[in-house]
């Protein structure tokens, strides 16, 4: 998997949101709030280009508290938002 161009996450009135900017803008037309966590995964996926549920598993136990299984759930859960958006491909 990996983020489709033209989505960038920005901080907009203090809460952290996923945008589409260009023509990622045209169809998208809203905004995705995210949580702390949430806007971490984004980042970690951008920087990662192709990803998998288990990559970001990985990384998020490396820098949080919990267990893999814990992960790999929060990560599906949250690429499952992205996907019901379509700013993942």
């Amino acid at each position: 998997m990996r983020l489709k161009k033209g989505f960038v996450l920005r901080e907009v009135c203090g809460e952290r949101v996923i945008m589409g900017e260009g023509l990622g803008a045209i169809n998208f037309g809203k905004l995705l709030a995210l949580n702390e966590t949430a806007a971490w995964l984004w980042q970690q996926a951008q920087a990662m280009g192709d990803f998998t549920v288990e990559a970001l598993a990985e990384k998020l136990c490396a820098e949080y508290d919990v267990t893999a299984d814990e992960a790999k759930a929060d990560v599906k859960e949250m690429i499952a938002e992205w996907q019901k958006v379509d700013v993942v491909e």
